[in-house]
């Protein structure tokens, strides 16, 4: 089944060379069907990659689902055009009164700020404790994972000694668990992160349950017992080339970034990066849109 997106989505061109199914708007409404709603707090700081990347993820199922790309309104872009952001973002105080089937939002070049002090904290508290009764399952996505751990459980991020960078092995801590149905016993995770929630302070949160770990990675995937949050610290959804991009812009300014590990063949920057988390990734969106969207949210809600 397709994607329902806004009319003129830049998104579309690149998702339809790829062969995947998106519809507009205009004929999406012509259907008598009931759609699964997504909403998308996109804090990335190039939102047109990151609309594609999760885009690309979310069509991969057999419900039809309409996205809808939220902006806050106290975070001002600077990577991404007003115009863009008019024309396909909606404020987050035109949606607050509305119901959602699932939320996602993504993780932000903040990690290095406690949380209190980025600009749109307050905001994006008010999207998560709105998530709680308007959201049937949220999915929180790198620095988002730790705000909401944050937030919501008062665990608090840690800074690792060195930046963690590059496509790392996970294991299933809890291998029944339907969000990891379908996954091999190893399975690879791109990372690009400063800091960590540990895994000794989840233990002791008796409402979450870690569902995956690396040994090098560290915790890669919690979810609460009710279903309804699912905290992940990597990002499946990156394309081949992301963390390539990052690693280069990193260079460029002078930082001497070490190379992505288990990215480049022979880890020889200048070769094409080898994807070796597409399928795995594809299991995560559609495991989370299955059995913890779909299967849980009401067909009409009140």
């Amino acid at each position: 089944m397709p994607i329902k997106v806004p009319n003129g989505l830049p998104a579309i061109e690149q998702l339809v060379e790829e062969n995947i199914f998106v519809m507009h708007a205009d004929r999406a409404e012509s259907q008598d069907i009931r759609t699964m709603r997504i909403a998308v707090v996109n804090l990335m700081p190039v939102k047109e990659t990151t609309e594609t990347d999760l885009l690309r993820l979310i069509s991969n199922t057999p419900l039809q689902v309409e996205i809808d790309f939220i902006r806050l309104e106290t975070h001002h872009s600077k990577n991404t055009s007003a115009s863009h952001l008019d024309n396909f973002y909606r404020p987050f105080s035109e949606v607050k009164n509305q119901k959602y089937d699932g939320l996602i939002v993504t993780g932000a070049p903040v990690e290095h700020l406690p949380f209190e002090e980025v600009t749109y904290w307050n905001e994006i508290q008010s999207v998560f404790d709105w998530s709680k009764e308007n959201v049937t399952s949220s999915m929180f996505i790198c620095w988002a994972s730790q705000a909401a751990l944050y937030h919501f459980y008062d665990l608090e991020k840690h800074p690792l000694e060195k930046k963690l960078f590059g496509v790392f092995p996970h294991t299933k801590s809890c291998p029944n668990h339907p969000i990891l149905r379908g996954f091999d016993d190893l399975f690879y995770i791109p990372h690009s992160r400063n800091s960590e929630v540990r895994a000794e302070d989840i233990e002791k949160c008796d409402q979450l349950e870690i569902l995956s770990t690396s040994d090098q990675a560290g915790v890669y995937m919690v979810m609460s017992h009710d279903s309804r949050q699912l905290f992940v610290s990597g990002h499946a959804e990156y394309a081949r080339g992301t963390l390539k991009q990052e690693y280069e812009r990193d260079q460029s300014k002078g930082l001497s970034p070490e190379i992505p590990c288990n990215y480049f063949p022979n880890n020889d920057p200048s070769h094409i990066p080898t994807k070796i988390w597409a399928s795995h990734a594809h299991l995560l969106f559609s495991n989370w849109l299955n059995y913890h969207v779909y299967q849980l949210t009401p067909y009409v809600w009140r």
